[in-house]
């Protein structure tokens, strides 16, 4: 008997496609790198959160209960044929340090607040079509973060006389924090290094990070190595995307060797970043000779680049200082030469 459904959730959530649907990767676009496929992407963006990289890919806000915001995606067909596009919200939650997608249409709380002006959209070949998401926040929601997807879906008809029916769908993340006031700040520590080298012989590096904030991280970021035998240098390393952690979450981040290099020992300088979060941190490090994990090594918080605010106030401290002292000494001398003149008379 021939299988005549076979969901095919192209999610555009991994290495594979980190720009579709911009579920993953930190590029806004259309799904598919071979142009021939459907995607979706985020329009707007809160004018406060401009600055910060994920709110252009993903909607991220924080809103008192009670209130309500618009948001435009847009909707693409790449293919050579025309598509109708279902458009619709499910759940999302972050578990095992991944943002996980629930099963086709399982709602949760966020998702029911969420409602698009068009549930289906029809497409000719190569076109786009803007679409407005509203999420409207109950009055008496509990303060909280709550996580959901808007998707855009499309299924391909079995053949005739059976076969397989394909559908595709990409969407776009919703990060939302209820409460009143400002938003919950972001923050995280980088707790740990540690070195290990796995059964093909590369050589991997995972750092442990704590959410310490209010809002969930998607960690992006490279690692350098230096100070190694005879003195060599290696890197930056980029860490693999992907990794998402609730507040007060801990998780490991990693960082795969794209070449061979001494066992070490290595001073490795990890830099992490969600949206504009920054942070830096430093250990000593050295790669087993066979394969294994080595132990975890505390790492220090890399100072060595004070965020430019650090800096300014810096330099203002620096100039009021200089400019008393210049008045303290003008005054002196203005002291002195007055006593000389009364003297003199």
């Amino acid at each position: 008997m021939p299988l005549r459904h076979l969901a095919l959730g192209l999610l555009a959530a991994g290495a594979l496609a980190p720009a579709a649907g911009t579920l993953d990767g930190p590029a806004p676009g259309a799904a598919g790198s071979s142009g021939k496929s459907i995607g979706i992407r985020l329009v707007d963006a809160p004018v406060d959160a401009r600055a910060n990289s994920r709110a252009w890919c993903y909607i991220i806000d924080h809103l008192a209960p009670g209130s309500v915001i618009h948001r435009r995606v847009e909707v693409s067909n790449a293919t050579d044929s025309p598509r109708t596009l279902s458009l619709y919200t499910a759940a999302g939650a972050i578990r095992d340090r991944r943002f996980q997608f629930a099963p086709g249409r399982t709602p949760n709380e966020l998702s029911t607040w969420t409602t698009t002006d068009r549930s289906e959209v029809a497409m000719a070949p190569h076109a786009r079509s803007m679409v407005t998401a509203t999420i409207a926040v109950p009055r008496d929601a509990a303060p909280g973060e709550r996580y959901a997807v808007i998707w855009a879906e499309a299924v391909k008809a079995p053949p005739p006389g059976g076969g397989v029916s394909e559908v595709n769908r990409v969407g776009v993340r919703i990060y939302l924090s209820v409460g009143s006031g400002n938003p919950p700040a972001s923050s995280f520590t980088i707790d740990s290094l540690t070195a290990e080298r796995l059964a093909d012989g590369r050589q991997v590096v995972l750092a442990q990070v704590h959410n310490t904030g209010g809002r969930a991280l998607d960690l992006s970021g490279d690692m350098k190595l230096s100070n190694g035998p005879a003195n060599l240098s290696a890197g930056p390393f980029k860490v693999e995307t992907g990794t998402t952690l609730a507040p007060g979450n801990i998780g490991s981040v990693t960082v795969v060797l794209s070449e061979q290099v001494p066992d070490g020992p290595w001073r490795a300088r990890i830099r992490l970043q969600s949206g504009p979060t920054k942070r830096a941190a430093e250990a000593t490090i050295r790669f087993p000779a066979a394969v294994g994990t080595a132990r975890a090594i505390k790492a220090e918080p890399d100072t060595s680049r004070l965020p430019m605010a650090v800096l300014v106030i810096g330099v203002v401290l620096w100039a009021l200082t200089t400019a008393t002292g210049l008045l303290v000494q003008r005054r002196r001398r203005s002291r002195r030469e007055w006593s000389a003149a009364g003297r003199d008379l």
